[in-house]
């Protein structure tokens, strides 16, 4: 058998140099992806300031008066309770903790009645007993129902509440 040189292979492992280059190109594309998530999945209102859900300064200046107590920045995506009065006090008797019902005001005009959804999806977080000196359905005057819904949600549904009588539809 003839004598053969030794095959040497290049591109084979790459060499500590070589090897430490590509671990930091790694490293910095990482980075810079979780950077451009971040910034993506961060906060939307143009003016809002970043890490301030107050937004500026200057803005809170202008939106309070001199004389005004300062008033603790709340998330806008926080749920609140509402107390609504419900039309049909009987359907309310329906209803327990935790089911889900969606709430529509009835307008009632001349020309005839128009209804809306106010809140989809409300949580029923307590339905008050009725007055102990009313009778079942007597006074017409509907009962209470306790929801868990968005802050922009109760705002609805107490303007709501004000100009037309409310229903509920359970989930």
């Amino acid at each position: 058998m003839p004598h053969f040189a030794p095959v040497r292979v290049r591109g084979g492992l790459p060499l500590p140099g070589r090897l430490v280059r590509h671990r930091r190109r790694a490293v910095a594309v990482g980075l810079a992806v979780t950077a451009a998530a971040l910034v993506a999945a961060g906060p939307r209102d143009a003016d809002r300031s970043r890490g301030h859900p107050g937004g500026t300064s200057a803005a809170r200046a202008a939106a309070s008066s001199p004389g005004d107590p300062p008033v603790r920045a709340r998330r806008a995506g926080a749920t609140v309770t509402a107390a609504v009065r419900i039309a049909d006090g009987a359907t309310v008797r329906l209803l327990r903790p935790g089911d889900r019902v969606d709430v529509i005001a009835a307008e009632e005009t001349v020309s005839g009645g128009e209804a809306r959804v106010v809140a989809r999806g409300a949580r029923v977080t307590e339905v008050p007993e009725p007055v102990a000196g009313a009778d079942d359905g007597a006074d017409d005057g509907g009962a209470l129902l306790v929801l868990s819904v968005p802050r922009a949600t109760a705002a609805g549904l107490a303007g709501a509440s004000a100009t037309a009588r409310l229903a509920v539809t359970m989930w």
